[in-house]
C-alpha cells in the first residue's frame, strides 16, 4: 500500500509558536518522503483543527498522519478518535511532542525550529512503518497473587482479601513472617514477633 502522510504543525497559541518557527517547519515537512499534505492550525486539538484533519484524511486519501505539538499523553486519544471517525485505524497515527521536548527547552529559535524539524522527520520515518492494530480482548482471572510471605507481603493479602478478592500468598521458605519471624523482641511493646 502507498503511504500517503500527512502532518499537523500546531501553535499551541505562543507555547509552540513563540519558540519554534512553524511555518518553516511545515514547508520543511512537505520536503519529506510520502508527506501528501502538511499544515499548521493556532490549536490543532481545537475541533476546527481535528476537522481539517479529519477533511484531508478523505480529500487526499491520508493513510498516516503525524501530529507535532504537545504531549502525546495530554492529546493522542483525541487524535486517535479523530482517525477513527475519518475510518482510518487510530494506530496509523505519530506525535512529535515539539512543545515539552522542545519549545518549552530551548530558548533559541533557530536552534528550536531546527530541532522540531528532526523531531517532525523521526515521526514521519516512524509513522510509515506502522501496522495496522486492533484492540484485542482478553479473559482475565480477577485473583491477586503475593510473591512474599515477609511482614509487607502479610499485610497486602490481608487488605486485598478484607476487600473481598481471592489471594494466594506464596513463600520460598518453609515458615512466614520473613526477616520479622527472626527477631526476638518487638519495639515498642516488646511484643513476641513470632
Amino acid at each position: 500500500m502507498e503511504r500517503k502522510i500527512g502532518v499537523y504543525v500546531c501553535h499551541c497559541g505562543a507555547n509552540i509558536a513563540g519558540t519554534v518557527d512553524v511555518e518553516q517547519v511545515v514547508e520543511f515537512a512537505r520536503s519529506l518522503p510520502s508527506v501528501v499534505v502538511a499544515r499548521d492550525y493556532k490549536f490543532m486539538c481545537s475541533d476546527p483543527g481535528q476537522e481539517l484533519i479529519k477533511n484531508d484524511i478523505r480529500e487526499y486519501g491520508l493513510n498516516r498522519i503525524v501530529v507535532a505539538s504537545c504531549s502525546p499523553r495530554l492529546h493522542e486519544p483525541t487524535f486517535r478518535r479523530v482517525l477513527a471517525s475519518a475510518d482510518l485505524n487510530p494506530y496509523f497515527l505519530e506525535m512529535a511532542n515539539i512543545r515539552e521536548q522542545c519549545s518549552w527547552v530551548i530558548e533559541d529559535r533557530e536552534a528550536a525550529t531546527e530541532k522540531a524539524k528532526a523531531m517532525v522527520s523521526a515521526a514521519v520515518r516512524r509513522v510509515f512503518h506502522h501496522d495496522a492494530l486492533e484492540k484485542k480482548e482478553a479473559p482475565m482471572n480477577p485473583c491477586t497473587l503475593v510473591v512474599g510471605a515477609g511482614i509487607a507481603g502479610i499485610q497486602a493479602a490481608l487488605e486485598i482479601a478484607d476487600s473481598g478478592k481471592r489471594v494466594y500468598l506464596v513463600e520460598r521458605e518453609p515458615s512466614i513472617g520473613g526477616n520479622m519471624a527472626r527477631l526476638d523482641k518487638t519495639f515498642p511493646t516488646l511484643d513476641c514477633s513470632a
